[in-house]
């Protein structure tokens, strides 16, 4: 016989940490995996979202002053709802859901109702925040002491009453959080009963994300200048002698892309590395990929190059994808890697080569010069004549390869091997451009920038370009740029992501 409990689900409070998603608990990515119903908060970083399978249910449950997607009372009874339907459900908090996060109170209710749950703590943004603008909350030639208030709470509340006396004189460093608003009535309170008016407060907003941003001031003063720096939330007061500390060791602030918002076009599945490196330096990044790879309709070539291997005395890899692509129908046809044993293997660049090791390959040449005319240069002195030469590519790309090659003597076969398509970009990513302001986008292919001019609406993309600067990653992309009308600021020495990533840091660095 069935039970009820056999039918219930199970729900994971689940902490996000305080925005910057690189701060997620293993275990809480781990569960997210497996969620089915994802609810989640204002505070959550959206990227966490994407951890999440393509199928689970998604509730946006979000809060901010005057304006909640749901009630308190709402979200517990939908957490329920969710359970009862024998879902594994998610609810993902903001920072940890047991400071200020309601997750007592949702536990609470979870447990009248006989619902099986679990608390995974998340990293709280009272600690995180002050530690990425370089404020230790504790110091022993300062404080021995910390106090997390909520600073929301109007003074006339019914809620659990404020100690402000024993705050003011009996400890060392106070982290206000949901403060902003109420800033003024805090400060005040705290001069009332004690705390000195040249007290050191720090104001930081949307800690540990590329938003981040602070005010230093005093207890006197503090309020005047967060209104007329125009500072909203979200935010977090640090009061204490620590925060003039953020001067001499903060860190995250001094991230050289810190502020930058950076439109990334690279396909999404290759646009990793990319993001990686420009987040690392503290850029905002927007992924708008603007090509689409896929394997070629067309698997004729290759399979009769494949069936044939052995004849080839070379094999070149001009991309990562090419590399991916052809070993996929060299597993499909039942071969492997033995029946490379004989052929000599080239590889353009880094990123082609590290993807050959991927399969236990280490090409014979990768040239200096990262393009196909290093390449020719290197085997025209190698010596090719009369060789016959295997390049698994794109359906469509430069002929200057092939054409170099069949000069120098070579029997050249083209096999395509993926090819590219223009996806159509979400409205909510057009939306997302149309508010945000773009600081730079990056164009990694000849690709991405011919289909940046198909797929992105005629009047948007102007007001694009007409802003942000523009960076490629070498000189056949911005050849393509050029050709369309696109002034390029930044163009790297080597054409491989981290010299791009140099050139744009340098970029900002000189202005």
């Amino acid at each position: 016989m069935t039970t009820e409990r056999n039918r219930l689900g199970k729900v994971y409070l689940v902490g996000a940490g305080p925005g910057d998603p690189g701060l997620l608990t293993i275990k809480g990515k781990e569960l997210l995996s497996r969620a089915e119903c994802l609810i989640y908060d204002r505070l959550a970083s959206p990227r966490l979202l994407a951890f999440a399978p393509h199928d689970a249910e998604r509730i946006y449950v979000g809060k901010r002053i005057g304006k909640h997607a749901f009630k308190q009372e709402e979200i517990n009874a939908l957490i329920v709802k969710k359970a009862r339907e024998g879902k594994t459900v998610i609810r993902l908090k903001g920072g940890d859901p047991f400071i200020f996060g309601r997750g007592g109170e949702e536990a609470e209710v979870l447990a009248e109702a006989g619902i099986p749950f679990e608390i995974v703590p998340g990293v709280t943004s009272a600690i995180a925040v002050p530690a990425y603008a370089g404020i230790p909350l504790t110091h022993r030639a300062y404080t021995a002491s910390v106090a997390f208030i909520t600073g929301h709470r109007r003074l006339d509340t019914k809620e659990a009453p404020v100690d402000w006396e024993g705050l003011a004189k009996g400890v060392g460093t106070l982290v206000f959080l949901m403060g902003m608003t109420n800033l003024p009535n805090i400060a005040q309170r705290l001069m009332k009963f004690g705390r000195s008016p040249d007290t050191p407060v720090a104001v930081i907003r949307w800690g540990t994300t590329p938003k981040h941003k602070s005010l230093m001031g005093k207890l006197s003063n503090i309020a005047a200048r967060v209104k007329e720096a125009g500072f909203k939330p979200p935010a977090i007061i640090v009061v204490g002698e620590v925060s003039a500390l953020k001067d001499r060791i903060g860190w995250y602030e001094k991230l050289p892309l810190l502020n930058k918002r950076i439109l990334v076009t690279r396909t999404r599945a290759q646009a990793s590395e990319l993001v990686k490196c420009l987040e690392e330096r503290g850029a905002d990044c927007l992924e708008c990929p603007t090509i689409e790879i896929r394997a070629a309709r067309d698997q004729g070539l290759l399979k009769d190059a494949l069936s044939r291997l052995e004849a080839y005395d070379w094999i070149i890899f001009s991309s990562v994808n090419g590399v991916n692509f052809f070993f996929e129908g060299l597993l499909n046809s039942g071969k492997d890697i033995r029946t490379l044993g004989g052929i000599k293997i080239a590889s353009v660049g880094k990123a082609t080569s590290k993807a050959l090791c991927h399969f236990h390959i280490v090409p014979d040449i990768v040239p200096k010069d990262f393009r196909a005319e290093g390449l020719l240069d290197v085997l025209s002195r190698q010596g090719v004549k009369g060789k016959k030469i295997l390049i698994p590519r794109a359906r469509k790309a430069r002929e200057l390869l092939p054409q170099g090659l069949e000069k120098l003597g070579a029997e050249v076969t083209i096999a395509p091997v993926y090819e590219t398509i223009a996806p159509v970009p979400s409205p909510e990513a057009c939306e997302r451009l149309k508010k945000e302001h773009i600081d730079l986008i990056t164009f990694t292919s000849s690709s991405t920038v011919r289909n940046f001019f198909k797929i992105i609406p005629s009047k948007l993309r102007d007001n694009l370009l007409a802003r942000a600067k523009i960076a490629c990653i070498g000189p056949v992309t911005a050849k393509t740029a050029d050709e369309m009308g696109i002034k390029v600021h930044i163009l790297p020495q080597r054409s491989t992501i981290p010299d791009m990533v140099d050139a744009i840091e340098a970029h900002f660095a000189s202005r």
